[in-house]
């Protein structure tokens, strides 16, 4: 391949065939080399493509000051998530979740660590991408000889969860991951029941209250559509509609947020099935 732009020894930017830059990487691959010349193939260990142009320069920017170890981590850890999760992730979490990799590990040997407030309930709402994290951080381990704890584990799973909602700001998770847990707690304490976190209405449910946080953050509802079905169903589930009531007045009054008649009937639907289910 032929080098279009050096980024420093180990890591340079090339033109593929159809004109598209990508970064490749290999140790030395760019000692005394200039633009122009040819990178043999076999000494290239990894390469990559972003197809997002503002993703590439933050990409080619980022990779200029990062060990090539830690760059190679953050990689393995998203094909380890694209595998396992089977969907799709944004390009920005080459920027993110590898930054946050070597960020961690450099703050870890200057001895500094950060609680993760939100541990327990990333555990809950985030169980397949926190069993990544867990396993990122014998990857780590393996390859750095650094043992993060597993705070960090909670961290790189709200990476890979923020990757699925194509959001940039890893603020906005922390935001949904707290409303979604203030949530689940009012229908448990109304209810006095403990949700089975295998069922498959659990699993909706915490879906749903993902995407409902989001829109929140955002300031976006959904339009008022549902007002006839919205009248059957708080009907026919009355107790379970009083609680979405008090979700209501609490969002209302914390967030300053109007839950639509639409949204109302989502959330009565999908905590009346999980409720139904918990309660057997």
């Amino acid at each position: 391949m032929q080098i279009y732009k050096i980024l420093n020894n180990n890591v340079a930017v090339v033109l593929d065939e159809n004109g598209r830059e990508k970064v490749v990487m290999g140790r030395g691959i760019c000692f005394k080399k200039k633009a122009g010349e040819l990178i043999p193939d076999e000494i290239i260990d990894k390469t990559f493509f972003l197809s997002g142009s503002e993703a590439n320069s933050k990409f080619q920017a980022l990779v200029q000051d990062i060990p090539m170890e830690h760059i190679a981590i953050g990689e393995e850890i998203i094909s380890r998530a694209r595998e396992q999760l089977g969907k799709k992730l944004s390009d920005m979490l080459y920027i993110s979740l590898i930054d946050h990799v070597h960020t961690s590990i450099v703050r870890f040997l200057d001895g500094i660590t950060v609680k993760n407030v939100l541990l327990w309930d990333i555990r809950r709402f985030y169980r397949d991408e926190f069993q990544i994290g867990l396993w990122a951080l014998e990857l780590i381990e393996e390859k750095c000889k650094v043992r993060l704890p597993e705070d960090e584990a909670g961290f790189i799973a709200l990476h890979l969860a923020n990757a699925q909602m194509d959001e940039d700001v890893m603020h906005n998770m922390y935001e949904i991951t707290r409303i979604m847990q203030e949530v689940v707690n009012i229908v448990k304490y109304y209810f006095h029941v403990d949700f089975d976190e295998d069922d498959v209405y659990y699993y909706r449910f915490i879906t749903h209250l993902k995407f409902f946080a989001k829109r929140l953050i955002e300031r976006r509802t959904y339009e008022d559509e549902g007002d006839d079905l919205l009248e059957v169903i708080r009907n026919k589930y009355q107790d379970t509609y009083r609680c979405v009531e008090k979700i209501t007045q609490f969002i209302m009054k914390k967030y300053e947020y109007r839950l639509s008649r639409e949204e109302q009937l989502y959330l009565t639907i999908h905590i009346e099935r999980v409720i139904h289910k918990a309660k057997g």
